[in-house]
This record gives C-alpha cells, structure tokens and sequence, in this order.
C-alpha cells in the first residue's frame, strides 16, 4: 500500500503561504501541483477502498473461524457426551468385574470348603464306603463348576484389557481435540485483536481523509471565492478603463506631440469632429479613441467594422489622410481577428495606446523624407550604402536559398527512383507523420536582435559538440566564390556553381 502523500502536503503547505502576487505570476505551479496532488487523493481513495475491501474479507474470515469454531465445540461437545458415555460403560464393566471377583472369590471360598469337605469325605472313606460313589459323582460336578468358573474369569480378564485398550484410545482422542480447541482459541484469539488494529486503523486514516477532503473543499471554496472577486474587480478595471479611455488617448497623443515638435490640432478646418486630429507634412492624421459599449466583448469587432465605413465622413475632405487611426484599449486585442479595414479611398488602422508614439514617428519620416535632398554628401552616402548593403545580401540570399533548393529537389528525386520500393514507402509514411512548424511572427511583438544573437550562438555550440565545421571565414570564402549575377559569355549563359 502506496502511503506516499507528499503532492498534496506540499500543495497545501503552498496555499497556505500563497500571497497576491505568487496568485497572479505563479498560479500555473499550483495548477501543476494541483494536478499531483489529485493524483495523490486518488491513490488515497483507491488505499481507503483496499481498506475496506481488506476489512470486508476480515470480517468474512473471521465469520468463517466462528463458524468452524462452533462446529469444532459442537463436535467437542458430541465427543465429550461419547467420553462420558464410555466412562459409563468403564465404571459398569468395573462394577461387573468387581461382582465377578467378588462372586470368584465366593467361588474359591466354596471351592476350598468342598476341598475340606472332600478331604474330610476321603478321611471318612472307609467310614462311608457305601456312600463313594455319590461322592464321586458330586466330587465330578464340583470339578465341571470349578472349570466353569475358570473360563468365565479368563473371559472377563480378555474383556477387561478391550475396554482397557478402548480406553486409552479414548483418551488419545479427547488429548488430540483438545489440542484443536486450543489451538483454535490461539488463532480465534490472534484475529480478533488483529481486527481491533485494523479498524483503528481504518477510522484513523478515514478521519484524515476527512480533514484532507474538508481542507481541500474550503481552499476550492477560497479560490472560486478570490476568483468571482478578482473577475468582479476585474470587469470594474475595464469598465473604469474604458470610460477614460479617450481621455487618456488624448492625453497620450498630446504628449507625443509635445514631445516630438508635432502640431496638435484642437479644432480641425473641416466637417466632422475627431478625437485628436495631428498635423503632419501638410496634413491631418485622425485618430479616433474606440472603446466597447459594455463588458461584452463579442459585438466590439463588429462595432469597429460599423465605425470603419463611418469614417468616410473624415476621409473624403481635403487634406486629410487617407489613413484613419482607431485607438482601442490593448486588454480588448484577443476578440480583435481584423486590424486592417482596406476601403475604397481610403484605410483604417486598428492600433493600441502603446503603438501610438512608433506610428505617429514612423508618420513624421515622411517629413524627413521630403527633406532629404537637403542631407550632406556623407549622410546621403551612408543611406545608399545601408540600401546597397540591404539589396545585396537580399539577392544573395535568395541565390543561395535557389541553389540549396535545387540540391533538396534533386536528392527528393533521387530518393524516388534510387530507393527501394519497401524503403520508400516506410519513408513516404514518416514524411507523412512529420510536421514542420516555423516561428509564428506576431503583430505587436518586434523581432529581438539580441535573441537572434543568443539562438544563433547556440546553434553554433550545437553543431560545434557535433563536428560540424562553421569557421565564418571558410563559409565567407566560399559563398564569395559563388558569382551573384550571370557572367556575359559567348557560349552559355548558365550561372556558376561554387
């Protein structure tokens, strides 16, 4: 029996000492440690039910010893009663030796009077002559009486040592049952306290259940009790987020503007009123605070759709961008499935409170851009390289992509008509069950240049302990030695492989 329960101790210690913010940035550990300690209450359950299936068959056990032990005491009792009888027979058959004895001796005794007589009849013979041959005959049936009483002695002897022999038979029989009464009283004896143990025991272990069960029902009570209250709190949060919401847009946007020496414009030239108008480069640029109505937030994307076609009213004046800006609270992206409205004359753009100052920079490059016949010699130089730099390593990695996929193409071909059959469909079937799944690129999320930097040296440890040769001067030379465009010859066109 597994009596192992350190999941669920170690659980509960943990939510006994679980504070605000181990609730929010640790919660999955303890849904993790939820998960054993289940385990553990399972195993608990399933050692109190082995607990009662064993005490089950203890108590049918024990019913079978108390039967057996009653028919043993009944048998017990039959043989006692046989002993008795047998006792009764002994002491009548000694009664009868005795009257026998008694009745020999009386024998004897008369036995020796007719001797006497006898003797005293031979002294008188010559006195008694006439009266001889009367003696004779009684001194003959004297004689026949005396053999008689010889051979009923004999037969009574013969019959004492049977019933001695019975006897000590009986008693072999009443020494052996009684050895099986004792030693059936022993095990009766080692049962019943080995059934006291195991059911103090099984209360023990069903009272710490009990406590183990009312502890973890008061801490689900507390966490579906802390739950209901921080979504309350939470559904406040939003309702309070979401009524200032455009206030803190505008205030946003007007610092951002300030910031970065951008016209904010308070009251725009043309129809319509929109949150926060920006100037930039000639131009307004809208952008409109968009907010749900309510907590559900399954009708906001629909409601951004209905406010994109409204935008028309912004869009069709002059000197107004043709890009539309709706600035909605980051905590409503996950119901948000469309951040682009692409429209006949013009767009809208769904973006959050955090992306406004990038957008609202990468807007004001457009006057830098209007401005760039005015850098110096070496600022136009640098930009043209950084371009030159950009175009060349775009063309050559698409060359080198092209020339790998022309080797993968070939080796799958090769595959196909060089394996075996039986092989090749063995491959075919774990191509099949293989799945190749890239990095998901995200919207709001910029690619780190520092992660690129630690996956790559990683890679470069790997294939290091591998053996695999990645000198960056080897690879260098001999990508260099790869033309990136096609020399002009008389005879072939064909591009040179490295």
């Amino acid at each position: 029996m597994d009596n192992n329960y350190d999941n669920l101790k170690r659980l509960l210690d943990n939510l006994k000492t679980l504070g605000f913010w181990s609730r929010i940035f640790r919660w999955s550990k303890i849904k993790n440690q939820l998960i054993d300690a289940s385990a553990d209450i399972q195993k608990l359950l399933t050692n109190n039910e082995n607990l009662q299936s064993q005490s089950l068959t203890s108590e049918q056990s024990i019913s079978n010893l108390t039967k057996d032990l009653k028919i043993s005491n009944e048998d017990l009792i039959k043989k006692q009663a046989e002993i008795d009888k047998l006792n009764l027979s002994v002491d009548g058959n000694s009664t009868k030796i005795f009257t026998l004895t008694s009745e020999l001796s009386s024998a004897n005794t008369t036995i020796g009077g007719q001797q006497e007589r006898i003797n005293q009849l031979t002294s008188d013979n010559r006195l008694f002559t006439e009266k001889n041959e009367q003696l004779l005959r009684d001194n003959k049936k004297l004689s026949e009486n005396e053999a008689t009483n010889t051979q009923t002695i004999l037969d009574l002897n013969k019959r004492k040592g049977e019933l001695d022999i019975e006897l000590a038979n009986i008693k072999k029989d009443l020494e052996k049952v009684q050895e099986e009464l004792s030693k059936i009283k022993e095990q009766n004896s080692q049962l019943l306290t080995s059934e006291d143990a195991r059911k103090q025991e099984h209360l023990q272990q069903t009272a710490t259940l009990k406590n183990i069960q009312d502890t973890i029902q008061t801490a689900r009570d507390k966490e579906v009790q802390d739950k209901h209250n921080d979504e309350i709190e939470r559904l406040k949060n939003l309702k309070l987020t979401w009524t200032n919401h455009q206030e803190n847009v505008k205030q946003a946007i007007k610092s951002i503007s300030g910031k970065h020496t951008i016209e904010y414009v308070d009251k725009v030239s043309f129809k319509g009123e929109p949150d926060n108008t920006l100037k930039i480069c000639g131009e307004f640029v809208v952008f409109d605070a968009k907010s749900p109505r309510g907590e559900d937030l399954n009708n906001f994307p629909t409601y951004i759709k209905e406010q994109s076609e409204k935008a028309k009213k912004y869009a069709k004046e002059d000197n107004v961008k043709k890009w539309i800006f709706f600035v909605i609270p980051s905590n409503t992206l996950e119901v948000i499935k469309n951040y682009v409205y692409s429209l006949a004359d013009y767009d809208v753009f769904v973006i959050t409170l955090d992306s406004l100052e990038p957008i609202i920079l990468s807007l004001k490059k457009i006057e830098e851009y209007d401005f760039a016949e005015q850098l110096n010699p070496e600022d136009r130089e640098n930009i043209c390289r950084v371009l030159g730099k950009f175009a060349h390593l775009s063309k050559r990695r698409i060359q080198i992509d092209t020339y790998f996929i022309n080797q993968f193409m070939e080796l799958a071909y090769k595959c196909e008509s060089d394996l075996p059959s039986d092989i090749l469909e063995k491959v075919v079937e774990f191509e099949k069950a293989e799945k190749l799944n890239p990095p998901q690129e995200k919207r709001v999320k910029a690619i780190s240049i520092t992660e690129l930097e630690k996956s790559t040296k990683k890679l470069r440890i790997d294939a290091s302990t591998k053996g695999i040769s990645i000198e960056d001067i080897k690879i260098t030379d001999g990508l260099n030695q790869l033309p990136l465009y096609i020399p002009e010859r008389p005879d072939t066109n064909e591009q040179g492989e490295s």
